[in-house]
């Protein structure tokens, strides 16, 4: 009898110790705790300190243009219009007057190694998904030339063609086919630039590396 009882307390015993140790409950306690990561904290306080110090710098640096810049979280982005930027005649081909400011911008990043640029074309649905993808390259493109002219080289310095897949307005009009003719330049820490790759699908290997440009 007493051979019996200990077995039995011994068989519960190890039932206790299987379930503390393979339970799902204390499993996802024990994961629903875990710490943010010290470096993804930095991470982040730098990116927030960056935007906020270049901000200023920035804005005067398209100061005058049709260049607009806003802040989207940890980063700056600066927009610019393609019926102001670009040759109607030579649709991938910059203007005179877009050389100043956007050269400038191209300085001011190319002095802190610490910051990236990634530049993305984009068209409106007025002709073919085709046409407007290759556009929105080729002047994405256009622009990275005069940043790597500055300083910045592949591994801080990168672009890619929308087309037409990420408009901002209804292309029912042609005020809002205009505002969706733009390339957009967003200036990130260079940690933070693999997130708003991610966002915009370049993990699938899309994304062009500016000095292959040709």
């Amino acid at each position: 009898m007493k051979l019996l009882i200990k077995s039995s307390t011994l068989i519960l015993c190890m039932a206790m110790a299987a379930c503390s140790s393979s339970g799902k409950p204390e499993r996802y306690v024990a994961r629903a705790a875990k710490p943010v990561s010290p470096a993804a904290k930095f991470e982040t306080k730098a990116s927030q300190a960056w935007t906020a110090e270049h901000e200023a710098r920035v804005r005067e640096a398209v100061k005058g243009s049709q260049f607009e810049v806003e802040r989207r979280g940890d980063l700056l982005v600066v927009t610019a219009p393609v019926d102001s930027s670009f040759n109607p005649d030579r649709p991938s081909m910059l203007l005179v007057a877009t050389l100043g400011p956007l050269s400038r911008v191209a300085k001011l990043v190319a002095q802190d190694r610490e910051v990236a640029v990634l530049l993305l074309g984009h068209g409106d649905s007025s002709g073919s998904p085709a046409l407007a993808l290759k556009l929105s390259q080729e002047r994405a493109q256009s622009m990275a030339s005069i940043f790597r002219m500055s300083g910045l080289h592949h591994d801080r310095l990168m672009y890619k063609g929308m087309g037409d897949h990420a408009p901002r307005a209804s292309n029912d009009s042609k005020d809002g086919r205009s505002l969706n003719r733009r390339v957009e330049m967003y200036l990130a820490t260079r940690g933070t630039l693999p997130t708003v790759l991610a966002q915009y699908g370049v993990p699938g290997g899309r994304m062009v590396a500016s000095d292959q440009a040709k």
